[in-house]
């Protein structure tokens, strides 16, 4: 079932259905800091603590997929570039498609595999092929940050895993403003789409024996569920939370949100749901038309992107959510009017 206004705040009902004792509504907050973004025009449609600075888990991959794409479009690789899988590529820990040493698999695959599985191991693979080794890809990802004006976002890591020592400061950083720049910039010149709505798919079959083939599930648990979503990221460490840049793309219109630092996935979800549905409300009839009168709009990237192009890829089958050894507070959110203000 895809939702929008009413039926979202169904679902949030449906899913808040176990509360606390006595109906006390959980006091913590629902993110550290958040941003929806008209994807046409860049126009800011609602922000709060959007320059928090926080580890952007494995939504980095997204800044990864950038840097491929390049390297696509230059022709330095195609998308059936043989990648070797090294021994370093074979350690990389977290979520993973488990990569073993002296596997080969076409570049698309990896891509795939990245994308939906969220695989650590996949992502280190494809920065080795693209740039040598995975700190000359970095530096990659750095300079792609700074021409984007990304002006608080550093990368350390293709694939976002926190750094041996858990220091925050020493992993990768961004906020929601910055990683809105970077949704919009992919969803403008690139077909990232075709693999972030992508909710089911094999990995390894036909090239491994039946038993290592395996299913991969995307994590974002609102393709399908709700309207027109068709990407982008999801992310989780202990430090960063549960992060989502999310899009979704309705009779013409496009709405991007940023969420870092939620506490738990439902939590996220229903936030972005929330918050999409709040942008989808404050878009004019027609864009990129602006209500005359209105406050000049904040612009999220300052230099002009091509227009914003809708894959039309199909989705594939339902999705699962993503799991959560910490107890889950539940919210119950309802629907915000459209706000007076931009």
């Amino acid at each position: 079932m895809k939702l929008c206004c009413s039926s979202f705040l169904l679902m949030a009902l449906a899913l808040g259905a176990g509360g606390s004792p006595g109906g006390a509504k959980e006091t913590r907050p629902a993110y550290l800091g958040a941003i929806v973004v008209e994807a046409e025009t860049g126009r800011v449609l609602f922000e709060d603590n959007a320059d928090i600075v926080s580890p952007p888990a494995s939504m980095t991959k997204l800044m990864t997929f950038a840097v491929l794409h390049d390297k696509l479009a230059g022709g330095a690789l195609t998308l059936e570039t043989p990648v070797t899988i090294t021994a370093e590529d074979s350690r990389i820990g977290g979520t993973q498609v488990w990569l073993k040493q002296g596997e080969t698999f076409p570049l698309e695959e990896l891509i795939y595999a990245m994308m939906i599985q969220s695989g650590n191991d996949t992502a280190q693979a494809l920065a080795r092929v693209a740039a040598g080794t995975p700190a000359a890809f970095v530096e990659l990802m750095n300079a792609k940050a700074s021409a984007l004006g990304m002006t608080r976002t550093t990368f350390r890591t293709p694939h976002g895993l926190p750094p041996a020592n858990r220091r925050t400061a020493d992993g990768d950083l961004t906020t929601p403003r910055d990683y809105a720049l970077l949704c919009r910039y992919l969803l403008a010149a690139t077909n990232v789409t075709k693999y972030t709505a992508v909710r089911q798919r094999k990995f390894g079959e036909g090239r491994r024996t039946a038993d290592r083939v395996i299913d991969m599930v995307n994590h974002n648990r609102l393709l399908g569920k709700v309207a027109g979503v068709d990407g982008l990221k999801t992310g989780f460490t202990n430090g960063a939370g549960y992060c989502l840049a999310a899009t979704a793309e309705r009779g013409g219109r496009r709405v991007i949100v940023v969420v870092m630092g939620s506490p738990d996935s439902k939590t996220r979800d229903l936030k972005v749901i929330e918050l999409l549905e709040r942008g989808f409300a404050l878009q004019p009839a027609a864009l990129p038309a602006v209500k005359t009168g209105a406050p000049a709009a904040t612009p999220v990237q300052p230099a002009a992107l091509p227009t914003v192009k809708t894959d039309k890829t199909p989705a594939a089958t339902a999705p699962a959510g993503e799991s959560s050894t910490a107890r889950e507070p539940v919210f119950i959110f309802r629907v915000i009017p459209p706000s007076k203000k931009p």
